[in-house]
Formats: structure tokens, sequence, C-alpha cells
């Protein structure tokens, strides 16, 4: 009997450590569970900040660039309309500032596609641009910019081939000046065919016509107007977007 009332308390004894060792395990791997879920909903709370600040601070980049362009299209339109160079039919000219109604949405929506691509262009190329990257250089270069776009429509050359050769040597020098990068003089060449393609399809179709066209519809410096605004326009874009990087760094 002695032994057989041992054996009884043996075996209560190692059931007892069985499960308290059971027990211990079970709320060893609760506590884990619970750190990993503190965890996992702490990053996602923390990625999800960051793809609304992401987010926040692109559709505020998008609305400067589509602002600027709204501003620029008016007021070079207006410079191109009054010198003759554009000519519209009678029923848009008295719209805002004498031009289409359509050509500052237009303008406005193409600077901000553009000006949110060359930033995205540099970081997928990695290639971040660093050549003069400050707000004074930006807008010496929407006054190259605007120059460029007035001597289009004020200066008299002896036929289309000088002026256009001209302007084509301005908006050179002015990548050269202001950006000086790969994906800066592709993305120019790149908008520059585009909307010189848009516009031969606009005017082909009567929406608007050049006085004295001489490439196919339009005028051949037409191109270069083209290159130096997706350059200067390409310029705030990356501008903003170093500006809008800054900021995520800080909060």
């Amino acid at each position: 009997m002695p032994r057989l009332e041992e054996h009884c308390w043996r075996r209560s004894c190692t059931s007892r450590v069985e499960s308290n060792n059971y027990s211990r395990e079970n709320w060893v791997a609760s506590k884990a569970e619970e750190m990993m879920s503190i965890i996992t909903s702490v990053l996602s709370n923390v990625y999800g900040s960051l793809h609304s600040l992401q987010t926040a601070n692109l559709i505020r980049r998008g609305l400067v660039l589509f602002t600027v362009g709204v501003f620029l299209a008016l007021v070079l339109n207006l410079l191109q309309v009054q010198r003759n160079v554009t000519l519209f039919p009678e029923e848009v000219m008295a719209t805002l500032f004498s031009s289409a109604w359509w050509i500052p949405p237009c303008c406005g929506t193409a600077a901000a596609v553009v000006g949110l691509l060359y930033p995205c262009i540099d970081s997928h190329l990695g290639e971040p641009h660093k050549f003069k990257r400050e707000w004074a250089s930006v807008m010496r270069c929407i006054a190259v910019f605007v120059g460029i776009n007035h001597a289009s429509a004020k200066l008299d050359f002896a036929n289309n081939v000088q002026l256009s050769l001209t302007l084509a040597a301005l908006s050179l020098g002015l990548w050269w000046t202001f950006d000086r990068s790969r994906s800066g003089f592709g993305l120019g060449i790149g908008t520059a065919f585009l909307a010189t393609v848009i516009t031969q399809l606009l005017v082909y179709n009567g929406v608007y016509q050049y006085t004295y066209p001489d490439f196919l519809y339009v005028r051949s410096w037409l191109p270069c107007i083209f290159f130096s605004g997706g350059v200067t326009v390409g310029n705030i874009g990356r501008q903003l977007a170093m500006g809008g990087v800054e900021k995520l760094h800080n909060d």
C-alpha cells in the first residue's frame, strides 16, 4: 500500500509539472501573439500614414502644376493671339483673355502630367537631379521660357528657318543652363513631339490655325516652344517634389 500511494503521488506531481509547463507555454505563446499583433498594427498604421501623406503631397503638387500651366497658357496664348500668330474662329474670341476656353485646362493638365513625370523618371533611373536645385533658378528658368515664347511672336527674321534655328538654340541653352540631365532632355523631346502632333491634329480639324504655316499645318519653331516648356515645367515639378520629400522626412 505505501508503494501504491507513493506511485500515485509521483504521478500526480508529474501531471502538475506537465500542466504547469503547458500553461506556461500557452502564456508565452499568447503573449508573443499579442506582441506580434501590436507590431503589425503599428506598422500598418505607419504605412497608412506615409501612404496618405504621399498621396496628399502628390495631389498638392499636381494642383500647383495645374495652376502654373493654366497661368502660363493664358499669358502666352494671349501674346500669340495679339501678334496674330494664332487665329481662332470668331465665336471663341469672346471668352476669357480672348482665347479658346479649352486651352488653359488642357495646358494645366499637361503641365501637371509632365511636372509629375520628371521626378518619377529621375527616381526610376536612379539619377536624382541636383543641378541648380533652388527656387531662384526655377524662377529664372520660367523667365527665360517666357522670353523664348515672346521672341517667337515678336522677332522678325528673313525666313522661318532662321527663326526656328534661333529658338532651337535658345531652347537647348535653357536646358543646358537649368537642367543638363538625360531624363530632362529625353522628356523634353518626347513632350515636344507629342504636343506638336496633337497641335497638328487640332489645326488639321479646323479648331484654330497658324498664320504662315511652314511645318505641315503649324510653324516650324513650335516644337522648340514645347521643348523649353517641358523642361521648365519639369524643373518646377522637381523642385516641388524635393520640398515634399523634405517635408515627409521632417514629419
